[in-house]
């Protein structure tokens, strides 16, 4: 009795694995580490691709109009109003030297 139930369950598994094959761990585990390569692969690819647009657009920028120094008439403008300080100036730089909340921010002080 046990052995024709063993021959039927075989047999039956036998034509079940026609319509849904069994997979092997070792087929599994290669299908995820290449799913996984392909994954970080493709990350990759996306930020080279947004690095090389970023500096293009950048470099067009740049390069747009190199006889236009309307920029330097606009700090000077800026620089020249009240309120506005030189960041490059000693006493600003040592006033941020000395700033407590800077320095929080920093992560030097506790």
């Amino acid at each position: 009795m046990f052995k024709k139930l063993a021959k039927q369950l075989k047999s039956e598994n036998m034509g079940e694995t026609s319509v849904f094959p069994m997979s092997s761990p070792v087929k599994s585990l290669k299908e995820e580490t290449k799913n996984s390569f392909l994954k970080s692969l493709s990350k990759h690819a996306l930020n080279l691709y947004e690095r090389k647009t970023d500096i293009k657009n950048f470099t067009k920028l740049a390069l747009s109009d190199p006889e236009n120094t309307s920029h330097n008439e606009i700090v000077d403008q800026l620089f020249g109003k009240e309120g506005y300080k030189d960041p490059f100036d000693e006493d600003a730089l040592f006033s941020l030297s000395d700033n407590e909340r800077f320095l929080k921010d920093l992560g030097l002080k506790d």
